[in-house]
């Protein structure tokens, strides 16, 4: 008789556990190292394929895009040196401007101002100014007809010149009582001198807009005006001006009415070129300058 126990007559206690069984153990497999040189994402993709995974190829990086063109500019010379900076950032951020820019771009401002204090540069000032309260409520074809006419009374603008005019005269020319008041006052600010010219480079638009109000006759949109036709200041807003509303009702709200706040909200993106976008809103319009 074997002394040998069956399977069926052994202990429970008796029967090895799996847990206790040896694991046949190998040698590591070694580590994937990519060469010198390559690409690591190649050896990944290559291991995770070795066993037996599914792993997407890497996505090549896209093309880059190609520079868009640049627009050239058809500016004239003597423009202010902010200029064409001011055009491009314009064109950037508004799509009625980066129509009209270079539609019109050969009209851009011209400033009248060539320097300040005493001699020339007083004289055009004056002569920016008096032509804009010549040219005050009536039609840009009457003003230049009226100011021809006030012109031939004088051998030069200038206001020591037109304190020296009779009144009879300046009424023969055409220019109303309350023109010709205005004119003689603002040849006296002129001769007497109140106005603070040779600080203007240094004094902010609404400093010199004050300063300039202080004249008689001259309301603030003739001073905003001046900043830009004369000392062409780049930031300018003239809500007070008829064509600049119409301007952005018609290229921003299909010509239906605008409000000072309408337009005002739309401005806000032409910051800090406000003078520059005025002027191409004026262009759109045909508009003349009035000084």
């Amino acid at each position: 008789m074997s002394a040998v126990k069956h399977l069926d007559t052994m202990d429970f206690e008796q029967l090895p556990l799996v847990a206790d069984l040896p694991v046949p153990m190998g040698p590591a497999a070694p580590l994937p190292v990519a060469p010198l040189g390559s690409s690591g994402a190649v050896s990944l993709t290559e291991t995770a394929v070795s066993a037996g995974k599914t792993v997407a190829s890497p996505k090549a990086a896209p093309a880059p895009k190609a520079a868009a063109a640049k627009i050239n500019l058809a500016l004239p010379e003597g423009v202010p040196a902010y200029w064409e900076e001011a055009c491009r950032q314009l064109m950037r951020r508004d799509r009625v401007l980066k129509r009209l820019i270079p539609q019109l771009s050969s009209q851009a401002l011209l400033p009248s101002g060539s320097g300040f204090g005493q001699g020339q540069g007083q004289d055009q000032a004056f002569a920016t100014l008096a032509r804009s309260i010549v040219g005050q409520q009536i039609s840009a074809k009457s003003a230049k007809t009226l100011w021809n006419k006030f012109a031939k009374l004088l051998i030069e603008m200038q206001p020591e010149q037109v304190l020296k005019l009779k009144v009879d005269d300046m009424r023969g020319a055409g220019l109303s009582a309350r023109k010709v008041d205005y004119l003689v006052d603002l040849a006296l600010h002129f001769t007497e001198n109140r106005l603070r010219m040779d600080e203007w480079p240094e004094m902010g638009d609404d400093e010199i807009i004050a300063e300039l109000m202080s004249i008689r006759g001259l309301s603030r949109w003739t001073a905003e005006n001046f900043l830009i036709y004369y000392l062409a200041r780049p930031n300018v807003l003239a809500l007070d001006d008829a064509g600049l509303i119409q301007g952005i009702s018609l290229n921003y709200f299909s010509g239906d009415p605008v409000s000072r706040s309408d337009a005002r909200e739309v401005a806000e993106a032409w910051k800090p070129w406000c003078t520059v976008a005025t002027w191409y809103i004026w262009r759109s319009l045909e508009a003349q300058p009035v000084a």
